[in-house]
């Protein structure tokens, strides 16, 4: 039995989120990480990019909803795996983890992240 992972990680990009207006300003730095499991049902047979989950949109679709402003990086996970999710049948789980490096908050604090994890359709 093959198990198929795709893990897209450290997607780097600078962003605007957060609640404090002066975020929207001057941005900060941003990792997003991505896991796909395909159905167990799932195997490769013509060695196509077009049977499997392309990590290149993967990461256009971090990049894209990493640059439109939210208020919570709660919001732009749940973009991000709402779309992933959307890519293919295939998919029996989306995961991604985005990670807000030296949030604006008292504290010694490297970095706080929110990850999401969401079931592709059943059928």
């Amino acid at each position: 039995c093959y198990v198929y992972k795709i893990h897209v990680e450290n997607i780097r990009t600078k962003s605007y989120h957060g609640c404090l207006k002066e975020e929207g300003i001057i941005g900060g730095e941003y990792r997003t990480d991505v896991w796909v499991k395909l159905k167990d049902s799932y195997r490769v047979s013509k060695d196509e990019l077009e049977e499997t989950v392309d990590y290149g949109i993967v990461t256009k679709i971090v990049v894209d909803e990493m640059s439109s402003r939210s208020k919570l990086i709660e919001s732009v996970c749940e973009r991000i795996v709402d779309k992933v999710v959307a890519l293919s049948s295939n998919i029996l789980w989306v995961k991604t983890k985005v990670c807000k490096i030296n949030p604006p908050i008292d504290g010694d604090v490297e970095n706080v992240s929110v990850e999401i994890k969401k079931e592709g359709r059943l059928t």
